[in-house]
């Protein structure tokens, strides 16, 4: 059975809330809104202000967690610090899900790759999820949407270099590749799992570089924008994004961000999650005006 994938060109803050709207899915109790909270240096992630329409309609609780690399995300200090920089706070009740440990584990019994992830312990908080994502390049997982910030995007700093080692945290950098790709299939599994099906995703196709807003340092915009999705499903969405990347084939900066996705495999991530069931490739793509 095929997903619903609303799409709009008109890229607002207010055309974000239109399309979630059209998803019809009410958010019970109370709501984590993973955001990605940019790298300080970043000139390309989505601002708090624009996200403000539909977080203040849903009126959950904004949400992120530390990094596992240098910078200046990667404590709860320099985190927090990072936040008040970007104004999240001072627009939004802000959760810095991993600020104290434990961590909380979450089982993957039908994981490929790790049997277990571990995220922010403040994410039993929650019952529901909104995943706010900026579709752009990705130095390592060669895209980043809906299904990065299941999983990376939700692990704590330990979860992340767990998943990069694919369950060795030692090899965060020299894992076999693909099996970073799969980890992030399995991590985002266990999350969907963890709110069984209370969640919705808003993909915006926006300041797409070929580097991801956790880079300090990073390439201009290569793509022209091309519009808002949004789904219940994190796997239709997110093909639906590299569909609409593969068909803007006028744009001039296309083969430079195909060139990233490809040379990363990033795909397979899709892939993956696929064949993991927590959603599926088939989908229909519904233009709003």
């Amino acid at each position: 059975m095929s997903a619903k994938v609303y799409f709009s060109r008109t890229i607002t803050p207010e055309k974000v809330l239109e399309l979630f709207k059209l998803l019809g899915k009410e958010l019970p109790g109370k709501t984590a809104i993973k955001v990605h909270s940019g790298e300080v240096g970043n000139q390309n992630f989505l601002r708090p202000d624009f996200w403000k329409p539909v977080v203040d309609f849903v009126g959950g609780t904004v949400t992120e967690c530390n990094t596992a690399y240098d910078g200046e995300r990667n404590t709860t200090e320099k985190h927090r610090k990072a936040i008040s920089l970007h104004g999240w706070d001072e627009y939004f009740d802000f959760d810095l899900l991993d600020a104290e440990g434990p961590d909380l584990e979450l089982p993957i019994p039908g994981g490929k790759q790790i049997q277990k992830n571990y995220v922010g312990k403040n994410l039993r908080d929650y019952q529901s999820l909104l995943v706010l994502s900026h579709f752009k390049g990705h130095p390592m997982g060669g895209y980043g949407g809906a299904i990065k910030q299941l999983s990376i995007g939700v692990a704590s700093s330990f979860g992340k270099a767990y998943i990069h080692g694919a369950g060795n945290p030692d090899e965060i950098w020299t894992a076999d590749h693909d099996s970073f790709l799969r980890s992030m299939a399995d991590a985002a599994s266990s999350v969907t799992d963890f709110f069984q099906g209370s969640a919705a995703y808003i993909n915006v196709m926006k300041n797409m570089s070929v580097d991801c807003d956790c880079c300090a340092v990073a390439e201009d915009p290569c793509m022209r924008d091309i519009g808002i999705l949004a789904s219940l499903d994190p796997v239709a969405i997110d093909q639906a994004c590299i569909d609409l990347v593969y068909a803007a084939k006028d744009d001039p900066g296309q083969a430079h961000l195909l060139e990233r996705i490809e040379s990363r495999n990033g795909t397979l991530t899709i892939e993956a999650a696929a064949q993991l069931g927590f959603g599926t490739k088939d989908y229909e793509l519904i233009e709003v005006q």
